[in-house]
C-alpha cells in the first residue's frame, strides 16, 4: 500500500521524486487548493508553504493523517492545538531559508536607503529625479533587530560587513550566548526609539499580532525604516500606511502580509516609500 501525500503549496520536483520513490502516491493540488474536501478525507501526509491555511476543519476531515510537514520556517497557519487533539505530528524546516531571509533583509534595507526602487519607478515615468532621490549611507546607523534566532542573527552577522551599531531585543534568548561586540541588547521600546532601522525576525502569534502598531510607530525616529519579512500581521498595516503617509516614519519594507496574495485595497499599496515584495 502507497501512502497517500498531499501537496498543496508548489515544491521542487526533486522533493516530489524523492516522495514517489519512497513508496508514496503524491497528489498535487498546488493550482487548486480549494477542491480538496474530498481528498483530504484518505490522506496520509500534507505537505504545505505558506500560501496554505490548515485548519481544525480540515483536520477533523482528514481521518487518516498522520504528518504535516511545512517546508519553511513558520506554522502558525497551521492549527497546532487541533493537531495535537488528533495525534498529528506538525514539522517545520528551521534552517531552511534563514540565508535567504537574511539576505532578503539586508537587500530591503539597501534598497530603501539608496531609494532604488523609487528611482526605477521616476526613470519607468520618464523623469530623471536624481536630486532628490540621492539617499543615505548605512554605515554608522543603528539597526535594531527583533527576534535573535536563526535569521536574526544571520542579519547581524551580515550586518557587520556595512558597518552598522546592533542594537537586539528577544525576551527567550540567553544574552550570554551572543557576542556582546557584535549586538547590544536592549528593551523593546529602547530599540524602537533607538534604531534607524528596524528589522523583525519572529514568529506571528497572541503576543506578536500587531506588535508594532501606530503607538510603537510613533516611538521611532521620524528618519527611521522598519522591515518585515518574518510574517504578515506582526505590523499592523493600516497603521504602518498613516505612519509613512503622515511622515512619522520614513520608510518600511515588506515582503509578507496579513493576507497573501496581497489584496489590491490593501492600504500599503499607496504608502510613501514603502518597498513591497511578495513573500520572496
Amino acid at each position: 500500500m502507497k501512502y497517500k501525500v498531499l501537496i498543496t503549496d508548489p515544491i521542487s520536483e526533486s522533493g516530489i521524486k524523492l516522495l514517489e520513490s519512497n513508496n508514496c502516491e503524491v497528489i498535487i493540488k498546488t493550482d487548486s487548493p480549494k477542491y480538496i474536501d474530498d481528498i483530504i478525507e484518505n490522506i496520509d501526509a500534507w505537505i504545505i508553504r505558506s500560501g496554505t491555511k490548515i485548519l481544525d476543519i480540515h483536520i477533523k476531515k482528514a481521518k487518516n493523517l498522520k504528518i504535516i510537514g511545512r517546508a519553511g520556517v513558520g506554522i502558525d497557519n497551521i492549527d497546532l492545538d487541533a493537531a495535537t487533539q488528533h495525534g498529528i505530528v506538525v514539522t517545520n524546516v528551521p534552517d531552511g531559508n534563514s540565508i535567504s531571509a537574511a539576505e532578503h533583509t539586508l537587500a530591503v534595507i539597501l534598497a530603501l536607503s539608496r531609494n532604488l526602487h523609487l528611482g526605477y519607478d521616476s526613470l519607468m515615468k520618464g523623469k530623471w529625479d536624481r536630486a532628490n532621490l540621492i539617499g543615505n549611507e548605512i554605515r554608522n546607523k543603528t539597526l535594531g533587530v527583533v527576534g535573535l534566532g536563526k535569521i536574526g542573527k544571520e542579519v547581524i552577522i551580515r550586518s557587520q560587513a556595512f558597518g552598522l551599531n546592533v542594537l537586539g531585543y528577544d525576551p527567550f534568548v540567553d544574552k550570554n550566548i551572543l557576542n556582546n561586540d557584535d549586538v547590544q541588547i536592549v528593551s523593546l521600546d529602547k530599540l524602537i526609539t533607538d534604531s534607524d532601522i528596524i528589522s523583525l525576525h519572529i514568529p506571528l502569534n497572541d503576543s506578536t499580532k500587531n506588535l508594532f502598531d501606530m503607538k510603537k510607530l510613533k516611538k521611532m525616529k521620524a528618519s527611521a525604516k522598519i522591515i518585515n519579512v518574518a510574517r504578515g500581521g506582526i505590523i499592523n498595516e493600516q497603521d504602518l500606511a498613516s505612519a509613512l503617509n503622515q511622515n512619522l516614519i520614513a520608510g518600511a519594507g515588506i515582503d509578507v502580509f496579513e493576507n497573501e496574495p496581497l489584496d489590491k485595497k490593501n492600504p500599503l499599496l499607496k504608502a510613501k516609500n514603502c518597498l513591497l515584495t511578495p513573500h520572496l
